[in-house]
């Protein structure tokens, strides 16, 4: 998806992309991470709690509603408000007739230029989580934590035959012919090696297009303008251009499909979840794991010291 300033526009258009999807034969189906908006956290702006709802709210009874009309399992991003003063970044699953049926809080926030999160979301304290849906056991997990091995082991372990990452990546424009095809080059690999050493598929689920950096208060200059097709030098000002690239991998890491990194697309792929049992037969990663040597693990740094 590409966003627009509307949230209302969002979720139309995000309706609209899994009206297209289940159409197309598809019974998962996974949005965006912070579907609703534009990406906020490039700036520290306290009137963006403003876009926060609860969770369970309106948002998942409208997918819910769609869900059991397209019977159809759905995965999304949300922006949570849980309390006054306390919100998350959310992934919720909706699952055919049966609604909505849990979340997973997004356990590592970054804190880098114009991916302020910190700011915003307290950090998942639900813990790693599988769903049991009618389409298969999911594992959810958003954007930043699709670096983290640990997070994507711990989630397998818990039954998830597929892991989501609902996503909002990107280049900063002045990086971008230095550094992009580098970064995500590694953020593609980084997935991929997590479907091959837990045997489970990967999708992880980007949003496409330009989005302008605005300055804290000045969200109502942007609700005027259009930034879609716009290049980052034309419009003069800093912002992330979200690369696109929605992918699905394999439990042998191949890739079965990608988006495109100049345009919104539907995608829709055929699996055999059968994969997720000859992958662990044949490669038997969990059999052979020595849990008996992992201890230390939880530990911030190994300096040889013992601190």
């Amino acid at each position: 998806m590409s966003m627009r300033p509307s949230p209302e526009a969002n979720a139309a258009r995000a309706e609209e992309g899994v009206r297209r999807a289940a159409a197309e034969g598809a019974k998962l189906v996974c949005l965006p991470e912070l579907y609703r908006s534009r990406y906020f956290c490039q700036t520290e702006d306290a009137a963006n709690f403003d876009l926060a709802e609860p969770v369970p709210g309106p948002s998942t009874e409208r997918l819910a509603s769609l869900a059991a009309e397209l019977d159809v399992t759905i995965v999304a991003g949300l922006f949570e408000r849980r309390a006054a003063g306390v919100y998350h970044n959310t992934a919720v699953v909706i699952d055919r007739a049966h609604g909505y049926i849990g979340k997973y809080r997004k356990m590592h926030i970054p804190d880098d230029p114009r991916y302020y999160e910190k700011f915003y979301f307290a950090p998942g304290d639900l813990g790693f989580a599988s769903f049991r849906t009618e389409s298969a056991e999911l594992g959810v997990l958003v954007c930043w934590d699709q670096w983290f091995p640990e997070a994507a082991r711990m989630t397998a372990l818990k039954g998830a035959e597929i892991l989501v990452y609902p996503t909002a990546i990107g280049w900063h424009p002045e990086e971008r012919d230095d550094e992009g095809e580098r970064q995500h080059s590694a953020w593609e690999t980084i997935q991929r090696s997590h479907a091959i050493a837990n045997g489970c598929f990967v999708i992880a689920v980007n949003r496409v297009g330009f989005e302008a950096e605005v300055e804290p208060g000045g969200g109502s200059g942007i609700e005027a303008v259009d930034w879609e097709g716009y290049e980052p030098e034309a419009v003069g000002c800093g912002g992330i251009e979200f690369w696109g690239r929605s992918f699905l991998a394999a439990p042998d890491g191949r890739v079965l499909t990608r988006a495109p990194d100049n345009g919104e697309a539907v995608l829709v792929e055929r699996i055999d979840l059968g994969e997720v049992e000859a992958h662990r037969r044949a490669w038997p990663f969990f059999r052979d794991r020595r849990i008996d040597a992992y201890d230390e693990l939880a530990r911030r740094f190994l300096d040889g010291e013992g601190g």
